[in-house]
C-alpha cells in the first residue's frame, strides 16, 4: 500500500506522494494510472515529495500523460501546504528545489490558520531561446504573429521555468479551447511544446484567463501560466504591475515586483488521503 493526499489549488487537483523514504520504480507510470479520472484516484498531475542537496525539499511533478513538467504554481502551492500541515517543518517560509531552480513557499497565516501560500516564482526569462521559441534567439517574443488553424493570432511567450504562449482574445468564456488547444500546445514553433493561455483582459487589474496545459490538456487553474498572463500583460501595457486572474476554478493575485521577480497568491487545499492497494507503485 502506497500512502497519499489528494489536494486542489483553485480546482487544479494533485495526488501527492511523500518518497523521501520509498520511490516507485516508473513515475511516469504512476502518475498515468492515478490521474485516471475513471479508474484511479484522478488528478491533473501527481506531486513528489524528496530530499534535496540544495533545499529544504525537492518537488517532481508529473502529468496526466506521465511527462514530466519543469514547475507548477498551483502544485507547489499544494507541495508546500503538506509540508506545513505535515509537520515535516515548523518554518512558514522555506525553500523547495524544483525543475525550474528554487523556489521560496511562504505559508500565510492569520489568527494561527493557513489562509493561503504566496511563492516567489523567481525571475521570468523572455528571450526565445530561454522559452523556447524557435526563430526568435536573442529576441523577446511580444506581440508576435501565430498561424494556427488557418487563423493568425498574437503571442507573447514566456517562461517560468516553463513555457507559456498568453494569447490576448475579446472573450475568454467563447474561445474554442477544447478545438484549438492542442493545435498551440504542439505548434512548430515551440520545440518542447507549449502551455497555452488564453486572456480577457477586464481592466488594469483584473483578467479572465482560461488555459491549456501541455500534456494534461484543459484545467481549471494553471499557477505559472497565470504569473505568465501577467508579465505578458504588462510587456504589453495592458496591466499594472499587480492584478487579480480569474480561472475556472479560482483566483490568484500575481505581482512582478520591481526586483524582476513574480510574486503568486493563492489558496491550496486538503481534499482527502488515502492509499493506494491496487496500483504499481514499486
Amino acid at each position: 500500500m502506497k500512502e497519499f493526499t489528494k489536494w486542489q489549488g483553485c480546482g487544479n487537483d494533485f495526488v501527492l506522494f511523500d518518497c523521501r523514504q520509498e520511490a516507485p520504480a516508473d513515475y511516469a507510470k504512476l502518475a498515468q494510472q492515478v490521474c485516471d479520472r475513471h479508474y484511479g484516484v484522478g488528478a491533473d498531475g501527481i506531486l513528489v515529495v524528496l530530499p534535496s542537496d540544495c533545499a529544504d525539499f525537492r518537488m517532481r511533478i508529473f502529468n496526466t500523460d506521465g511527462s514530466e513538467a519543469e514547475m507548477c504554481g498551483n502544485g507547489i502551492r499544494c507541495f508546500a501546504r503538506y509540508i506545513y500541515d505535515f509537520g515535516l517543518t515548523d518554518k512558514t517560509c522555506f525553500t523547495v528545489e524544483t525543475g525550474a531552480g528554487v523556489l521560496v513557499p511562504e505559508i500565510i497565516l492569520e489568527n494561527g490558520q493557513v489562509t493561503g501560500v504566496k511563492v516567489d516564482m523567481g525571475e521570468p526569462h523572455l528571450l526565445g531561446e530561454e522559452i523556447p521559441v524557435t526563430g526568435f534567439d536573442g529576441q523577446r517574443v511580444i506581440d508576435e504573429p501565430l498561424t494556427v488553424d488557418g487563423k493568425t493570432y498574437r503571442m507573447t511567450a514566456v517562461s517560468m521555468g516553463n513555457p507559456h504562449c498568453v494569447i490576448f482574445v475579446d472573450d475568454a468564456e467563447n474561445f474554442p479551447i477544447y478545438e484549438l488547444g492542442r493545435q498551440f500546445e504542439s505548434h512548430a514553433l515551440f520545440p518542447k511544446k507549449t502551455n497555452t493561455e488564453f486572456v480577457e483582459v477586464k481592466d488594469r487589474r483584473h483578467v479572465r484567463m482560461r488555459v491549456w496545459e501541455r500534456g494534461a490538456a484543459v484545467t481549471l487553474a494553471c499557477g505559472t501560466g497565470s504569473c505568465a498572463t501577467v508579465v505578458a500583460g504588462i510587456l504589453n501595457d495592458k496591466l499594472d504591475r499587480e492584478a487579480e486572474v480569474q480561472l475556472d476554478g479560482g483566483r490568484l493575485i500575481v505581482k512582478w515586483a520591481e526586483n524582476n521577480h513574480v510574486f503568486m497568491t493563492g489558496p491550496a487545499e486538503l481534499v482527502f488521503s488515502g492509499k493506494l492497494t491496487d496500483c504499481e507503485v514499486r
